[in-house]
């Protein structure tokens, strides 16, 4: 495996649903801090929360030469995608 020079993965997002009011984006970013990513989110005029972070790697390369996700990364998408905002 190699390893290549220091660069970033970002994660760019755009959630809808149930994500104003609810303190979405505070949580949103202490789970970003606790993954030491930085970024920024924001409500939308639609209704919806969006937003980018990134997280600092030497992203470690598969036999096909593409970058694999850090934990961190998979982390905070699963989060993304699947816990948000305490209910």
């Amino acid at each position: 495996m190699n390893s290549t020079p220091s660069g970033f993965i970002s994660v760019r997002f755009e959630v809808s649903g149930r994500v104003q009011g609810v303190y979405f984006r505070k949580y949103t970013k202490a789970k970003a801090d606790e993954l030491e990513m930085t970024g920024w989110c924001r409500n939308t005029p639609y209704g919806t929360v969006e937003g980018e972070y990134e997280y600092a790697v030497n992203c470690s390369l598969d036999q096909r030469g593409n970058c694999r996700y850090p934990p961190e990364v998979t982390e905070f998408r699963h989060w993304l995608c699947n816990v948000g905002s305490p209910r």
